[in-house]
């Protein structure tokens, strides 16, 4: 009787253990990064590339190297466990590593991670499908966009699913990625892409997943919190969403975090969905651990983003490969990109105190990069451009060389009272030497230094068109600055308070320049009025009351901007002369969108990484880069007031893989002492002498006088747009069509078929569901009789 008594507690244990098992909570531990915009070596507290005076301070942050290893310790926490790392976009862009690489670099450092999947970013398409289409060759991971669709012509292909399901630890995990749908207007997908609704994307493919048996559903989007919060969360079937795009900081021990880890937001389908971010520029870490039940519900979601910091170490391995492609970047800023006729004046006597010709060429190219997004309005801090470029040859080195902050161009609406206001703010420290002072494009205003600040602007015009007329303080308009002063930097408060539907995070400034002059050389440099000082000295400048973005100090000393959350300041400092090198500028591809194509979802087994090694990749990059230097388009538009197109890019260059090579070595900008370091991706040229070192540098530098040339003045030139394949402004006698190409608007195209530029409304009425301000290149428009 024992015996079957005892094989009877065993089937009983058996069958206990079993249900047990099957109504087992499933944890998975989830980490994840965003936003990475090629910062492959390691960033300062403004997020530009770490110097060694503040590597050997413990300064920096983040980069590949430290990145890698924060993820190998996880990894090696955690185990036995269910580990899932994912990239949430966005890793092109945003050093001279992309510069260089055009994403070579990034694929090698993701594929050495391990990642599981990734989801792609509107800065990936920044220089059309080619550099993506590379990335995909190379990626030995999964990418997924659900809402990405391409045609048959696309260099794409079937590479990028619209999900992906994973076996982790016996549990099917669904991964659906999606891409902000202003992607066109942020970027160059080109015409063989399409990008449609990421909410009835996605919820379409989780429906996909569910019939599969899949009940774990990962949303990894590319879409910005406030949309993850307010549309992806709420979407049914949908478990978690790891996101990227706005660059957010969620944290429960940050006070400068934007929300919670997780941020919890309720589905209508009666459950909780967690929400993370993790910043941005490889600075953190995200690190979330999800526990669910057998039906595939979240039970529980907590955790914390990890800071990288000095005290995780650089992994020794990416470190030396960071440092062997890094020597041939040096070789890029030697690159010449265009040529000047004459100096341009980038002087901090100039530039502080009124129009310049380096603030004209700065604000135009951003104007000119952004006008197709309804932008009407430039504003550029005068502190941000710190030196001038000589005549003669231009490089990528003298262009870094004025703007090393690796600032991003920002766009948001404000209306015409806050415009007036953001100027009396550039004006309220004139005679100080303050370097808010404002450089402008598509306006023109007045000022009289002799009021007191805060009634110092005498008249504002705004382009409408070939017109100017006056601003109007109700109306509201597209403005174009960087992204230190949209988050309210040197006093820009307005801007980060008052602004509305703020996109941060466009090119880089450098690059948007260096493909303006490349677009438009050679370049003339130019004043033309479009700044005017009338009246007397200055009224004393009163120090400014509390002010979010910066520090108040004596009005004697230049403004030192404590720039908001990660932004890169684009401060105040002295002046030299650029002559140092860079890369020459090719045309991208333009946006159009394109016939579908749907791709299908792939599943595979991920099985938990033991150590993680870094493995030589048949798709390595060659040892040494051959950069190609392609040539010189011509604008369509070079009229410097107007908003003629910047679609040129930097140039394509193969990638290095294996030399023996020691780090470059970079230099802090020239910073005032009264300024925090920012430190620039470049190095200060020789014939440029700082007048006090940077707080980030070892040894201060001698005083000197930096020798400017200034332009000569040039008579103010307007240059007729030129619409192409029309030769005359004769009306048409009969209806007759018009292909877009870059830079066209109706406003010009009106002008050049019916000889009056107010007959635009007659091709909107003609061609429908025709938008103004975003003309899609490669459309055939209707141009109906006169």
């Amino acid at each position: 009787m024992t015996k079957p008594f005892g094989v009877g507690l065993l089937a009983a244990a058996a069958l206990a253990l079993s249900a047990s098992a099957a109504f087992a909570d499933y944890q998975l531990n989830i980490l994840h990064f965003n936003d990475f915009h090629s910062r492959v070596e390691s960033i300062n507290k403004f997020d530009a590339t770490c110097s060694a005076a503040e590597e050997s301070k413990n300064e920096c942050f983040g980069g590949a190297a430290r990145l890698k290893t924060a993820i190998d310790q996880r990894r090696a926490a955690l185990a036995g466990q269910n580990v899932l790392l994912l990239d949430a976009g966005d890793n092109f862009q945003g050093s001279l590593f992309y510069t260089t690489y055009k994403g070579a670099a990034e694929v090698e450092f993701l594929n050495d991670m391990k990642i599981d999947a990734m989801t792609v970013g509107n800065h990936e398409f920044d220089d059309g499908e080619g550099p993506l289409a590379a990335f995909l060759d190379k990626a030995q991971f999964p990418v997924v966009t659900a809402n990405l669709v391409v045609d048959n012509q696309s260099k794409i292909g079937d590479r990028i699913k619209k999900s992906v399901v994973l076996d982790i630890g016996g549990q099917k995990i669904g991964i659906v990625g999606a891409v902000t749908t202003e992607t066109p207007q942020l970027a160059s997908p080109g015409p063989h892409v399409k990008i449609t609704d990421d909410a009835a994307a996605i919820s379409a493919e989780v429906d996909a997943l569910k019939s599969q048996g899949v009940n774990k559903i990962i949303a990894l989007t590319h879409v910005g919190y406030p949309r993850d919060v307010a549309q992806i969360a709420r979407i049914a079937g949908v478990d978690v969403v790891v996101g990227g795009h706005s660059h957010t900081l969620l944290s429960n021990t940050d006070p400068k975090a934007a929300g919670p880890y997780p941020t919890m937001v309720d589905n209508p389908a009666g459950y909780k969905v967690p929400v993370v971010q993790a910043a941005s520029y490889s600075k953190y870490l995200g690190d979330i651990v999800i526990t669910f039940d057998d039906n595939g519900v979240v039970k529980e979601a907590k955790g914390d983003p990890i800071l990288l910091d000095s005290t995780v170490k650089p992994d020794p391995t990416i470190s030396a490969r960071v440092q062997e492609m890094a020597k041939p970047i040096e070789e890029l800023r030697h690159k010449v990109i265009g040529s000047s006729t004459d100096p341009i004046d980038g002087s901090r006597e100039s530039c502080r105190a009124g129009e310049c010709s380096m603030g004209n060429l700065v604000a135009d190219a951003m104007l000119d990069r952004t006008k197709n997004q309804g932008i009407n309005i430039a504003i550029q801090n005068g502190g941000g451009l710190r030196a001038s470029i000589g005549g003669g040859n231009v490089t990528m080195g003298d262009v870094l060389t004025v703007l090393p902050f690796q600032n991003t161009v920002a766009t948001f609406q404000l209306t015409g009272a806050d415009v007036k206001a953001a100027l009396e703010n550039g004006l309220s420290q004139i005679d100080d030497g303050a370097g808010r002072f404002p450089q402008v494009a598509g306006l023109k205003y007045t000022f009289d230094k002799s009021k007191p600040p805060g009634s110092r602007v005498v008249s504002v015009v705004v382009q409408e068109g070939t017109e100017f007329v006056p601003l109007d303080p109700n109306k509201t308009y597209g403005v174009v600055s960087n992204n230190y002063m949209r988050a309210g930097g040197d006093g820009y408060v307005v801007f980060a308070q008052n602004g509305k539907d703020a996109y941060d995070f466009g090119p880089d400034l450098e690059a948007v320049v260096a493909d303006y002059l490349a677009a438009h050389s050679p370049y003339k440099p130019y004043t033309d009025g479009r700044v005017t000082q009338v009246g007397g000295t200055a009224t004393a400048t009163q120090p400014d009351a509390a002010k979010p973005a910066e520090t108040q100090q004596a009005a004697t000393s230049d403004q030192k901007p404590a720039p908001a959350a990660t932004d890169t300041g684009a401060a105040s400092s002295t002046t030299t002369t650029a002559n140092t090198p860079a890369p020459a500028a090719s045309t991208p591809e333009t946006t159009a969108p394109a016939a579908t194509a749907p791709a299908t979802t792939t599943t595979t087994t991920v099985t938990p990484p033991a150590a993680a090694t870094t493995t030589a990749q048949s798709s390595e990059p060659p040892k040494t880069p051959t950069t190609q230097t392609p040539a010189t388009s011509t604008p369509e538009t070079t009229a410097p007031a107007a908003t003629a197109p910047a679609t040129t890019t930097t140039p394509t260059t193969t990638p290095p893989a294996t030399t023996t090579t020691t780090t470059s070595e970079t230099t802090a900008p020239t910073a005032d002492s009264s300024e925090p370091s920012k430190t620039p991706t470049t190095t200060t040229p020789a014939t440029s002498t700082p007048e006090t070192a940077a707080p980030a540098a070892t040894a201060p530098a001698t005083t000197t006088t930096p020798t400017t040339t200034a332009p000569a003045t040039t008579p103010t030139t307007t240059q007729e747009t030129t619409a192409p394949a029309v030769e005359s402004s004769e009306p048409p006698k009969t209806p007759t069509t018009h292909v877009i190409v870059a830079g066209d608007t109706l406003w010009d195209l009106a002008k050049t078929y019916y000889g009056d530029a107010n007959e635009w409304h007659k091709l909107l009425a003609a061609n429908h569901d025709l938008k103004p301000r975003h003309l899609s290149v490669g459309r055939e428009l209707t141009i109906p009789a006169k």
